[in-house]
């Protein structure tokens, strides 16, 4: 994971961890703040063993997050081209 592009989504992404692994908690999540050692730290703490499918569950939302972005852009410069 990019640690700019983890800080970048970190509002939205963090709404959405929060749903899917609720023993993070506030603190945790304000500790972490963007800093994605940080996050990984959190997250260990929280979940140990479950720690890579935590990892893996980042990189598949923020590869989806990027994948509509994409396809955002691709649909404005169409209708742009029209």
């Amino acid at each position: 994971m990019d640690a700019n592009k983890f800080k970048g989504g970190w509002h939205q992404f963090k709404g959405e961890l929060k749903k899917k692994w609720g023993d993070l908690t506030d603190d945790d999540i304000l500790e972490c703040e963007g800093n994605y050692e940080k996050f990984l730290g959190a997250v260990q703490k929280r979940y140990g063993d479950k720690r890579e499918q935590v990892e893996q569950w980042t990189d598949d939302w923020y590869s989806a997050q990027e994948q509509e972005e994409i396809r955002r852009r691709q649909a404005t410069t169409s209708r742009n081209q029209a």
